[in-house]
């Protein structure tokens, strides 16, 4: 059986410490910040109406539970976020490939996608709901909106800017177009890839949130409306602060298939 040396032992130790320590860094800098503001907010140095407070929050996810709504509203945004997740990063893995395999169709669509991804999305929220209708699809539509054709772009990037040596190697063994893209391209942005994703991700959850503002009557970004409009800011800081946990989550969920 083999033994690791007692350098290697103190070196795998010390690696575990110091990520032990950044964790720790981590949720005590969270936990001093909330308790600061809720030292603040009894204090009355600050606005309890105006800024709220960790006991207010929750308070205020004590009584969404009582009222047996909060669960669905957090799973409708969730659900929202996935399906246009997996169709930003679908299409714009697809369409990202083939602008690689087509050079001549790369430089006709690269100034469309630049000026598409440059517009201002929220403008077209109400075209988006006349067109497609005030329903979930048109959250969805303007989450990809968002998230899209950055993804496109990102893919395409990393793509082209795979190290050409890999690729002229390939190229002089006859390798075919195909397989230096799944052979060297693919391989070679696998972080690029999982990078893309978390991005896509933080951009798909904006996007949703923005649809939900606009014509949702379910989700958090419903409830950040509607606490708006009757000045309850305990909910609205609530669903920002769920919103918050869950971005956290999906990072993490993310991060733990980037190391696997």
């Amino acid at each position: 059986m083999y033994t690791y040396s007692e350098e290697h032992v103190n070196f795998l130790k010390k690696t575990k410490k110091r990520k032990c320590l950044i964790y720790v860094s981590q949720a005590s800098i969270i936990i001093v910040l909330f308790l600061i503001w809720e030292f603040l907010s009894r204090l009355g140095l600050i606005n309890n109406f105006l800024f709220s407070s960790p006991s207010s929050i929750i308070k205020t996810i004590s009584s969404l539970i009582s009222a047996n709504n909060f669960l669905n509203h957090i799973l409708i945004t969730l659900y929202e976020i996935l399906i246009s997740c997996l169709l930003s990063l679908g299409i714009g893995f697809l369409i990202a490939s083939i602008l690689w395999w087509n050079s001549f169709l790369a430089k006709v669509f690269d100034p469309y996608l630049t000026i598409l991804n440059s517009l201002p999305k929220v403008a077209l929220g109400p075209l988006i709901i006349i067109w497609v209708g005030a329903s979930m699809k048109s959250i969805i539509i303007m989450s990809l909106m968002i998230s899209l054709f950055i993804t496109i772009i990102n893919f395409y990037t990393f793509f082209m800017n795979t190290d050409k040596s890999y690729i002229t190697l390939l190229k002089s063994m006859k390798a075919s177009k195909k397989q230096i893209f799944t052979k060297v391209v693919l391989p070679a942005n696998r972080k690029n890839i999982i990078n893309t994703m978390k991005v896509n991700v933080s951009m798909n959850l904006i996007g949703v949130i923005m649809g939900e503002l606009l014509v949702s009557k379910e989700g958090l970004g419903y409830l950040i409306m509607y606490g708006s409009q009757v000045f309850n800011i305990n909910l609205v800081i609530t669903s920002v602060f769920v919103l918050a946990v869950i971005s956290s989550i999906l990072y993490y969920i993310i991060n733990y298939f980037e190391k696997k």
